[in-house]
């Protein structure tokens, strides 16, 4: 049985791809932010982007708006959950590079490669992104700016590292890796690196996160995510994570910042913008998919919630 984590990460469909080999010497240091179009060759362009960087071999430091950089070295993974601009390097004194100014393309469509630095200690880094719908914000916003993996350790290790230097080997032979690894490789490297922020900070952590670390409310959110169409009820998820109905509205409700069917109402409207974005389903489809038992309700909570009904929401927003 998977942990509510990997259920909730499995139902927003997590994607990766791996899109820059990147040599460093020191002295070194880059501006860098991942841009929709290092998407390209895996899928459409995600409405959220993760940034990673898997470092190979040697070590730097990372930044974000001036915040005091987080060393990595060999073996470990930094992400950025809202792929935030950020700063990278083995000196953080230096004036940096614009990343993107140093960006060599492969003729053969394959990893883009960065060859700099000043001659000394050398560092290898290959860099990734996660894309996932921006129905995920619960969880985005709960993370800090920057999470660190180190793949060295846990029981996955082997088979994360050698995902990562295999796809990275095919990327620089200019073949893409597997889709569906690097799906699943993406949806790992989040969970290790939410679980391990999560194990950190204990009882500090706040929000979506410390709810989702909850056996009752952990249990109800996973269910509320992978079983979106299902005619929920508080009285409902209350039985399926065996609490009363009031002890379960006022954990959940507290831990969450809003009572359940509050927080499903919200995932199912956020669920509908993206299909009238992204599919041709009509109205009246979208309306069952996410829950809905007519057209109308459906139309009215739409547009309760963002001011427009579907039809003219999808008007304005389809090309976006």
């Amino acid at each position: 049985m998977t942990d509510p984590l990997s259920e909730v990460l499995r139902a927003v469909r997590l994607t990766g791809g791996l899109f820059l080999d990147a040599r460093f010497t020191a002295p070194w240091c880059v501006n860098a932010r991942i841009t929709p179009d290092h998407c390209q060759g895996y899928l459409a362009a995600p409405t959220q982007i993760i940034g990673y960087h898997f470092v190979i071999a040697g070590r730097l430091s990372v930044a974000v708006d001036g915040s005091p950089p987080i060393a990595a070295r060999a073996g470990e993974v930094v992400l950025l959950p809202r792929n935030d601009r950020h700063m990278l390097g083995s000196d953080m004194t230096l004036a940096p590079f614009e990343a993107r100014s140093l960006i060599l393309r492969s003729p053969a469509g394959g990893l883009a490669r960065i060859v700099h630095g000043g001659g000394g200690e050398a560092t290898h880094i290959v860099c990734g992104f996660l894309g996932c719908e921006e129905t995920f914000n619960p969880l985005i916003a709960t993370l800090p700016a920057i999470l660190k993996v180190d793949i060295r350790e846990g029981a996955l290790r082997d088979w994360v590292e050698a995902s990562v230097r295999l796809a990275a080997g095919e990327l620089v032979e200019g073949r893409y890796g597997s889709s569906d690894a690097m799906a699943r490789l993406s949806e790992l490297l989040l969970v290790e690196a939410v679980r391990n922020y999560s194990a950190a900070e204990g009882d500090r952590e706040a929000g979506w996160l410390r709810g989702l670390a909850d056996p009752h409310v952990g249990r109800a959110l996973a269910l509320i995510h992978q079983q979106i169409g299902m005619p929920w009820s508080a009285d409902a998820l209350a039985r399926e994570v065996a609490l009363s109905r009031s002890a379960f509205v006022e954990r959940f409700s507290a831990l969450i910042g809003m009572p359940p069917i509050r927080y499903l109402t919200v995932w199912r409207l956020r669920t509908a913008q993206l299909h009238l974005r992204q599919t041709r389903h009509s109205i009246a489809q979208l309306a069952r998919l996410v829950g809905y038992e007519s057209e109308e309700a459906f139309s009215r909570a739409f547009k309760r919630e963002f001011g427009l009904p579907p039809a003219r929401w999808r008007e304005q927003h389809a090309a976006a």
